[in-house]
């Protein structure tokens, strides 16, 4: 959960949770600058590193690059291959990514971690106080749609990470998970809270367009 602003948590309560399918491969590398260590947001600017383990940071990337382009290029295999090559070969990176940092640094970066999840963990509480506020909940809503959004996520994350099931499947299933969610908001929110959640979302939208 990046940038746990308003229009996150309203998202995250909203009528709609966005599917995230098998992912296409062409559709280019994934976020490699962003999350280098395998941490999004991770800032290796804190660690002080030395003029070497910058070059050899480099030098790692430009080497996962050019496998990456190698895979993205290889149509003779399936989704499930690609992903599976992909997965390891993005292991593979981060090991040695890993191997370049020294065991203050690794320290460091643990430490960088532990009070991100903390920050993220705190914000999100923060947020659903808000929501619960400008919606209007009661305690037993707010409880029933924080344990509904964890079943949901867990629920959407098995589906994401089950490398046996058809793709086509999975997305059927995905979108029958939607189709339960909009069900189950429906007998938690009062028609009132409803309308505003979609005056929310609305809101965010023209929000999105404006930026």
């Amino acid at each position: 959960m990046k940038k746990l602003i308003l229009s996150v948590l309203v998202l995250s309560l909203a009528v709609a949770v966005k599917a995230q399918d098998i992912p296409e491969k062409k559709a280019g590398m994934p976020g490699m600058h962003q999350r280098r260590m395998g941490h999004p947001g991770m800032d290796l600017k804190a660690l002080n590193l030395t003029d070497e383990q910058k070059a050899q940071f480099k030098s790692q990337r430009e080497d996962f690059r050019k496998q990456f382009e190698v895979l993205k290029k290889d149509d003779n295999i399936t989704v499930k291959e690609w992903k599976g090559k992909f997965e390891a070969l993005r292991k593979d990176q981060r090991s040695k990514m890993q191997g370049i940092l020294t065991t203050d640094q690794k320290a460091q970066l643990e430490k960088m971690k532990a009070e991100g999840i903390a920050k993220r963990q705190a914000k999100g509480k923060e947020m659903a106080e808000k929501m619960k506020a400008k919606l209007g909940l009661s305690d037993e809503q707010s409880a029933k749609l924080k344990q509904y959004h964890t079943d949901m996520a867990d629920k959407m994350k098995a589906l994401r990470e089950d490398q046996t099931m058809d793709p086509e499947k999975k997305r059927e299933q995905m979108r029958e998970l939607r189709t339960s969610q909009r069900e189950q908001m429906k007998s938690i929110l009062t028609e009132e809270q409803l309308k505003k959640l979609q005056d929310l979302r609305k809101e965010h939208t023209e929000r999105k367009k404006v930026i």
